[in-house]
């Protein structure tokens, strides 16, 4: 554990987190736990997502008086956190989910001046110094404002070690035309240092995609350059989950894992919409007897998959949890659901717009998790035990629905093709993970990683030694540079 001497300057990080439910929460969490070890944190949140996470606890009746800080809680348990917003460059009303490309814009043309802006403004006016900036990898600045004000970058990446590599090394994929060609190649890919191969289908959707001019492929891209400026990375990943990818990430650049980052305190509100208790529902279930259903935070699913999926479920054995975002399907015709669904399901099911996650996976009434395959929901039913039935929808949930299925065999595919889902499927996967040989095989292999991550995340294990490394390195670096200003004012 690193111990900061009294007279030892506290390092400061300016941490801005990418204005994603899913990126957000470790976000938070990170800079709780480098606030636990001695650093004066300046945390920035864009002004839409403030506004959506005060009105999810204004819903919940969970506001307190400082409903305008987030941290303030943090502070009052000892943690030296501050909390400033910054407009993303539209109105607080507007849709990002639905309007996806113009939100991207926004945060590729418009947000870097706000934030340039708003850093500039700490520097001159808090203390300690600012020692470095903590941004996400999927941010397109942090290198040249940190270079700017004379500050160390940390990228932070939110997803597997897997996912960072492959976007790392995209100009191989370019140059071996598994990406951004006319002709792409299909055979597989052996080529990327620290991964002994990977099927094209397996790339996140973004490298998968025919058209690479769009707004995000621009953002991933210019992302990627700006990462190779990093000089650190702090990756929400176990060394022992990806052990060869992160060792040749390693030979590129100070990489730590330091995942799962999970949430350790309570008083700090992290969720965009209002969170239902389950728990009264589910002590009513027999022990695994309750399938557990989210498609995540961000992600849209058709009309007429939900409409398979229902039905799929009404024909499982299966209790079911079912987390319906009011926004999960783009369409202005009321309900997703097949008519009469909440009805048939009855007591077999509990629909609701939004949860404490980590509470239902845990509970023991839970035996299956249908999941989009998001990086903090596969870290976080790892942690509970829990098997998956995969169904991805965009970005690294391919990449990850791989790790899933294929490299730790701890659940199965719902369908290999998104596109291809049916009721019947639905309800022969869904009995076969809660009840048949195939479940009970994944509950064995999800045990061992199980405790795979509670050794990383236990005193003495690789997660903490990791921090700990990376706060001694960044201590170090800081010292130096300050010696070197000093000899050239002498």
């Amino acid at each position: 554990m690193v111990k900061m001497d009294k007279d030892e300057q506290k390092p400061h990080a300016i941490f801005v987190g990418y204005p994603l439910q899913g990126h957000v929460i470790p976000a938070v969490h990170l800079a709780i736990k480098l606030a636990s070890k001695g650093f004066t944190i300046t945390f920035v949140n864009t002004d839409a997502i403030h506004h959506k996470t005060s009105e999810a606890r204004l819903d919940s009746s969970a506001a307190a008086a400082d409903d305008d800080d987030i941290f303030a809680g943090a502070r009052k348990a000892g943690l030296d956190i501050r909390y400033r917003t910054v407009a993303d460059g539209l109105p607080l009303d507007f849709d990002r989910s639905v309007n996806h490309d113009q939100f991207m814009a926004s945060l590729l043309h418009v947000f870097s001046a706000h934030v340039e802006v708003l850093v500039g403004k700490i520097i001159k006016s808090e203390e300690p110094p600012v020692t470095c900036l903590i941004a996400d990898t999927f941010f397109v600045w942090p290198s040249m404002i940190a270079k700017k004000f004379g500050l160390l970058y940390v990228s932070f990446w939110t997803e597997p070690a897997l996912v960072f590599n492959l976007y790392y090394h995209i100009h191989l994929l370019r140059s071996n035309s598994h990406f951004a060609c006319q002709d792409k190649r299909k055979d597989t890919i052996d080529y990327i240092p620290g991964v002994a191969s990977i099927e094209p289908t397996d790339l996140t959707s973004y490298l998968q995609d025919t058209d690479t001019t769009t707004v995000c492929h621009q953002i991933i891209c210019k992302s990627f350059e700006e990462a190779r400026g990093a000089d650190f990375v702090l990756c929400n990943t176990v060394q022992e989950l990806e052990p060869n990818t992160i060792s040749a990430l390693q030979l590129e650049k100070p990489f730590y894992a330091v995942g799962p980052i999970f949430p350790t305190k309570s008083f700090v509100a992290t969720s965009l919409w209002s969170e239902s208790d389950c728990t009264q529902w589910l002590n009513t279930k027999p022990h695994g007897s309750v399938l557990y259903v989210s498609f995540g935070s961000y992600a849209h699913v058709s009309k007429e998959e939900i409409v398979e999926i229902a039905k799929g479920l009404q024909l499982s054995k299966a209790n079911i949890v079912w987390v319906l975002r009011p926004d999960i399907v783009v369409s202005n015709e009321g309900d997703p659901l097949p008519d009469g669904f909440r009805e048939e399901m009855g007591e077999r099911g509990l629909i609701v717009q939004w949860c404490r996650q980590m509470e239902v996976l845990k509970h023991p009434a839970v035996g299956g998790f249908l999941t989009h395959c998001g990086w903090n929901s596969i870290l976080e039913t790892i942690s509970c035990g829990v098997p998956l039935l995969c169904f991805p929808l965009l970005t690294d949930q391919f990449t990850n629905r791989k790790l899933v299925v294929d490299d730790w065999r701890i659940g199965m595919d719902l369908c290999r093709r998104k596109n291809q889902v049916t009721k019947d499927e639905v309800a022969d996967k869904i009995n076969r993970l809660m009840s048949g040989k195939d479940g009970e095989k994944y509950r064995e292999e999800i045990k061992r990683l199980r405790k795979t991550l509670e050794n990383a995340m236990a005193v003495g294990g690789s997660s903490g030694r990791n921090l700990d490394r990376f706060i001694v390195e960044l201590m170090e670096r800081t010292a130096a540079a300050s010696h070197q200003s000093k000899e050239v004012r002498i």
